[in-house]
């Protein structure tokens, strides 16, 4: 279940993000100036659309490890994108 609070921390990251973009003039300035804001609010939103794929990617993901720990983050990233794509409008 989705908690309120996972919403305003998005709402929170989308705020300050866009707060960023008027403020710095847009190319590489920006892009570096709001880098953090739009990672975290891409992370953010995967974590609100998809809380256990994305968890699974986190959790298996995170280090390197065994053979079977690299096939079981691919399998997490193959389930995350599967999730995302059921997210997103049909091309």
């Amino acid at each position: 279940m989705r908690k309120k609070d996972d919403v305003d921390e998005c709402e929170r990251l989308e705020r300050a993000l866009r707060e960023c973009h008027r403020r710095v003039p847009a190319g590489p300035p920006r892009d570096t100036a709001c880098r953090h804001l739009n990672h975290a609010l891409a992370i953010c939103l995967v974590s609100f659309a998809c809380p256990q794929e994305s968890e699974a990617v986190r959790t298996l993901c995170s280090t390197a490890g065994t053979s079977l720990k690299r096939h079981q983050c691919q399998q997490a990233q193959l389930s995350l994108s599967l999730c995302l794509s059921s997210h997103s409008p049909p091309s």
